[in-house]
């Protein structure tokens, strides 16, 4: 392989033109161009895209075009503009020109927006490799992702449909290997005195370290969920993974918000295994209040003070969400609250770490409170449920 890297002068020209496409970007969400997005997300790969070694035949990435568009960081400029705009209702504008954004359109709607762009991206990668190396040879020789690589947060719904299909075979596994750590009690402090006493028979050395018995009960799961529309599709699967294993737990509270707290235990305990939730998670009219974006700060303050008592020492308090803030509070005291009353509180990001300081995010912050674990596809989650989850 024949590696070409950039120079700093060709670095410096690729994060202009990635910013210039960026504004361009956030014009189109602001004004609902889907014409206009199709262009761009044309321009993205054309320009970001193209591999830099001369072994890929001219070939494209869409992750690296993705990786240097940046496109998350347009999300907050889409909705200045729409602002200014002043434009009427959604649906609003000239004929054909899509959607119309409005200034009321909601920060979670324009990150659905995105993924979509995300999707013209990968979708306009392969076409323009097709046209390089061949449809044939691509349709021939091209490995797909497994679905276990899939992202949450970018899914599609034959990807979903398939991410549900693989609950049962994936929860027997799961299962039994929970069942085992907990015989074995790895995961538990390390009982010196124990420890020692074994390294007796192999002349000193811990060759076998004992655990710390753990209580026979089963700790309780309370679930914390952002069911707006930039991540319900991973909170919902989430859901769907936990319910399949409950047994694996004395009780399971589920919990979902937009900006207020609603009890979703009744809904999801009647669903059927590996069931499709977006019908019965779809109204989200009682997780909202004053507007539909999310807002973790309130929702976290609604929780400590309506629901705190689903949380108690023996609870293992799981946080579902990207942790954007859309600018509000971030509500840190109220996280502080429920760190204190439970056993371990615990925050899955479905978003790239990388991703986790830009724009609206502040994941920091809650990381420095809690546990943030990045969890974008199944198979983190699945590396999650059988290393780190306290049971």
């Amino acid at each position: 392989m024949n590696d070409s890297p950039r120079t700093l002068s060709e670095v410096s020209e690729i994060r202009s033109r990635a910013e210039e496409l960026r504004q361009l970007l956030a014009a189109a969400l602001a004004a609902g161009d889907r014409a206009a997005l199709d262009r761009i997300a044309a321009q993205v790969v054309a320009e970001l895209g193209r591999l830099a070694n001369d072994s890929t035949l001219g070939g494209y990435s869409a992750a690296q075009a993705l990786d240097a568009l940046a496109p998350q960081l347009a999300i907050a400029v889409a909705e200045a503009l729409a602002r200014q705009a002043g434009a009427g209702a959604r649906g609003a504008g000239a004929a054909g020109a899509g959607t119309g954004l409005t200034a009321g359109f909601s920060r979670d709607e324009l990150r659905a927006e995105v993924a979509a762009f995300r999707r013209r991206v990968e979708t306009e990668t392969r076409r323009r490799n097709a046209e390089i190396r061949g449809a044939e040879r691509i349709a021939r020789y091209a490995v797909r992702s497994p679905v276990e690589q899939s992202s949450f947060v970018l899914a599609g719904p034959d990807e979903l449909a398939e991410l549900r299909r693989a609950i049962g075979p994936l929860t027997r596994k799961l299962a039994t290997r929970l069942a085992a750590r907990r015989r074995s009690g790895r995961g538990a402090p390390i009982d010196m005195r124990r420890t020692l006493r074994r390294a007796m028979g192999s002349g000193g050395v811990p060759m076998r370290p004992a655990f710390q018995r753990r209580s026979t009960s089963r700790v309780d799961l309370v679930l914390l969920c952002d069911m707006s529309s930039s991540v319900a599709g991973f909170s919902r699967f989430t859901i769907l993974l936990m319910q399949a294993l409950a047994a694996q737990f004395r009780r399971v509270r589920v919990f979902g918000f937009v900006n207020v707290v609603e009890e979703l235990t009744e809904i999801i305990a009647v669903a059927p295994p590996g069931s499709d939730l977006t019908t019965a998670l779809s109204d989200t009219r009682r997780m909202t209040k004053w507007h539909n974006n999310s807002d973790y700060g309130t929702a976290l303050s609604d929780f400590t003070e309506h629901c705190l008592d689903a949380v108690g020492h023996r609870s293992v308090v799981l946080v579902l969400g990207d942790a954007r803030t859309n600018n509000t509070d971030p509500g840190l005291p109220a996280l502080h609250a429920i760190q204190e009353r439970a056993k371990s509180v615990i925050w899955l990001n479905p978003e790239p770490a990388r991703q986790w300081d830009s724009g609206d995010s502040v994941a920091h912050l809650y990381a420095e409170v809690v546990d943030m674990h990045e969890c974008r596809n199944l198979a983190q989650l699945r590396h999650f449920v059988t290393r780190l989850l306290p049971i």
